[in-house]
């Protein structure tokens, strides 16, 4: 079985693709997807995520998708353009029909750390112990949604 995670996000969304075999974990692949405000309008950069969103389901055919809820945010600016990336997340997995689930940045922390209180440092340590990985994912975009994956298996267990 294949999750997606997504930490969402207009200039840099994070994503991070983990295998789950026989209970053992195994990440797939990870990164972002980078768009420039000074380079395209807000709308060219949603079709750009939404292209690039779409190739990544296409390639990998995950049975579920998990993406960090949108938290209230003092800068209203950020907060709109990331809850527009969110729709178009949401949009790519519903029209292929992908499960998809929420979750808080709390819960998150939680599920990896056994304490929603952990700071960014003592998840993405988790998240290199737990997936065996030789260092901790950069960027903290790509480590955060390989979090918000293991969130999702981890609840799901």
């Amino acid at each position: 079985m294949i999750v997606i995670g997504i930490d969402p996000g207009l200039a840099r969304l994070g994503y991070g693709v983990i295998e789950v075999t026989r209970g053992e974990s195994r990440p797939v692949c990870y990164g972002c997807i980078e768009t420039s405000g000074r380079d395209m309008q807000a709308s060219e950069r949603l079709v750009r995520i939404y292209t690039e969103i779409e190739a990544l389901f296409e390639k990998y055919q995950p049975a579920h998708i998990s993406v960090e809820k949108l938290f209230f945010s003092k800068n209203i600016t950020s907060a709109m353009g990331v809850s527009e990336v969110r729709g178009v997340v949401l949009l790519a997995a519903e029209l292929r029909h992908i499960p998809i689930t929420e979750y808080t940045p709390n819960q998150v922390k939680q599920a990896i750390t056994g304490s929603g209180r952990a700071d960014k440092r003592q998840v993405q340590e988790m998240i290199k112990r737990l997936l065996r990985l030789d260092e901790i994912p950069k960027p903290d975009d790509a480590a955060d949604a390989l979090s918000i994956a293991l969130c999702h298996i981890h609840i799901m267990r």
